[in-house]
């Protein structure tokens, strides 16, 4: 199900990042390093009192063109006001109300959209009185919070929980396979969606950015049951986000929630670029069945080695989705189309594939037999054994004598004996370590 969206807006300096980073807790710190996923942020997910919820950080939105400061926030609350559900404006207490927190609050009010005003740098008793004058601001009672100390997130994370909408389950059947449709502006989204459809069903257009909203699609092709969801692009109105290609990564997030598969596209025309690997990242974290799809590719000039070449390229760009094949094909002239929908199919039914546990156990004895863990300090990891606990992706928990002993590089090991035994194809697996005694 799609989470609701939290948004924290307001003008540069008063700490939205810092209370971003408050909001989300240690969740991105469970997330291991993996090679080559780009670390800066600007979407989390959190959850208080049993709800979850997206959050955004514009102050994490890099803006182009001049330095402006007014242009500049009145770009990320518009950006605001276009994704979230519910936004946090934030404020500062040591400088007061100023022209610019005015500014955002005209934008904002015009909106429609909950509002929640917080005071940040509440650092102690004195400054708490300092709230009183953004009522001026006209939001209602002020959340006063201290960033750096950590005093008052209960407090607003409270009044977020009680604004969220609650939103439908999809309605779709267990057994129709959700596809998303993510990559950066421009490399044929659409186009692959009428391609696969073989009708006009969604406006395409050269321009980067025309896609007006997240479209769901649903199909069947060989008895097989599919929702497309195309992300959306960029609204005409305002060039904020032309000039702000982070906000693909918001439209992103939202339908890599909802999917079981994600198609992340690259244009082959233009090639790789960082934000391909901002958007992947995060298809990767959400643990979600993945195939990278090179469109455009009637476009490239080729010999008998291009598509070779352009493979390595990726994998040597995204090293930490390796596991997730390549299809190379044109939405315009559907070249190679025919590929698609049965590799689509293949990694969603590895996404969700539970293997028995003697099985995985026979795999894990035969990798420990031919590559026993290493010593640390004279102690050595002894595997007990292990066991899968869910699927979407594949989780396997496996019990040792000592968590501690488990270094990275041999859970990367046992990772791949498994994959080698049961292939897994085109989707994470996540591998837990747990002291025996954790059994119950």
């Amino acid at each position: 199900m799609a989470r609701p969206v939290v948004a924290i807006v307001g003008r540069p300096n008063v700490g939205k990042s810092t209370i971003f980073n408050r909001l989300i807790g240690d969740r991105l710190a469970i997330v291991e390093d993996k090679p080559g996923i780009t670390r800066d942020r600007i979407y989390g997910s959190a959850e208080w009192n049993g709800k979850a919820f997206s959050v955004i950080d514009t102050g994490g939105i890099e803006i182009d063109g001049d330095d402006m400061i007014l242009k500049s926030i009145r770009m990320q609350a518009e950006l605001a006001i276009e994704e979230a559900d519910v936004i946090v404006f934030m404020c500062d207490a040591k400088t007061g109300v100023t022209q610019s927190d005015e500014e955002v609050a005209q934008i904002l009010f015009r909106s429609g959209k909950p509002v929640i005003l917080s005071v940040n740098k509440v650092d102690n008793l004195k400054r708490a009185d300092d709230i009183y004058e953004f009522y001026s601001l006209g939001f209602g009672d002020p959340v006063g919070i201290s960033g750096s100390h950590g005093t008052g997130i209960g407090d607003l994370l409270d009044v977020v929980v009680e604004n969220l909408p609650e939103l439908e389950d999809d309605e779709y059947d267990e057994d129709v396979i959700r596809v998303a449709l993510i990559g950066r502006p421009n490399v044929g989204k659409s186009s692959l969606v009428n391609a696969i459809l073989g009708e006009e069903r969604v406006i395409v257009s050269d321009v980067a950015g025309t896609t007006r909203d997240a479209i769901d699609t649903p199909f069947e092709k060989d008895g097989q049951r599919y929702v497309l969801i195309d992300t959306a692009g960029m609204r005409k109105r305002g060039k904020v986000y032309e000039t702000t290609e982070k906000y693909s990564v918001m439209r992103a997030m939202r339908a890599i929630e909802r999917a079981d598969v994600v198609l992340v596209l690259i244009n082959g025309e233009e090639g790789i670029i960082e934000q391909d690997k901002h958007i992947a990242g995060y298809a990767y974290e959400a643990g979600k069945a993945s195939l990278f799809v090179v469109n455009k590719w009637d476009m490239v000039e080729k010999d008998d080695k291009t598509m070779q070449q352009f493979e390595k390229k990726i994998r040597d760009h995204f090293l930490f989705m390796t596991y997730a094949p390549v299809v190379f094909l044109s939405a315009k002239t559907k070249q190679r189309l025919q590929k698609l929908l049965p590799v689509v199919k293949h990694v969603a039914d590895q996404h969700s594939l539970r293997v028995q546990t003697h099985l995985l156990n026979d795999v894990i004895s035969d990798a420990i037999a031919i590559n026993p863990p290493p010593t640390d300090k004279g102690r050595r990891l002894r595997i007990n054994y292990s066991t899968q606990v869910a699927v979407k992706p594949p989780t396997m928990v496996v019990f040792v004598n000592d968590p501690e002993l488990m270094h990275f590089s041999y859970e990367r090991y046992l990772e791949n004996k498994i994959r080698a035994a049961f292939d897994f194809e085109g989707t994470p697996i996540r591998i837990f370590t747990r002291r025996k005694s954790d059994e119950s």
